[in-house]
């Protein structure tokens, strides 16, 4: 798998689900055997949010690519969800992750 992947977890600070997001993060990048730091970027309000393209807390970005990317018009300081094998939840799960950032190295 390549290497020096730049891994992004966009939040905001309010959102109850970006830390649980950060450790599945976490888990999915040692479980495809990848130790590279995640950058924490926590987004300020919506000016922010419309700058950085914001999808919604927890994002994730590798390259500057978010992993489930979606085209908008607008964007805001709102909580994000995904549809994980176990339903709607706030977070993409563990093994979504896994996918994802494989599917992304691999592209790399």
């Amino acid at each position: 798998m390549t290497r020096n992947l730049k891994i992004q977890l966009l939040y905001f600070g309010d959102c109850p689900s970006w830390q649980s997001g950060l450790k599945n993060l976490h888990t999915a990048l040692k479980a495809n055997g990848l130790d590279e730091s995640v950058e924490l970027i926590q987004v300020m309000d919506n000016d922010d949010a419309a700058r950085r393209k914001f999808l919604g807390s927890p994002s994730f970005r590798i390259n500057g690519t978010d992993l489930w990317n979606e085209d908008r018009d607008t964007y805001s300081l709102s909580c994000r969800v995904y549809a994980t094998p176990e339903g709607m939840k706030g977070s993409s799960s563990v093994s979504m992750l896994q996918e994802a950032i494989r599917q992304k190295a691999n592209s790399s």
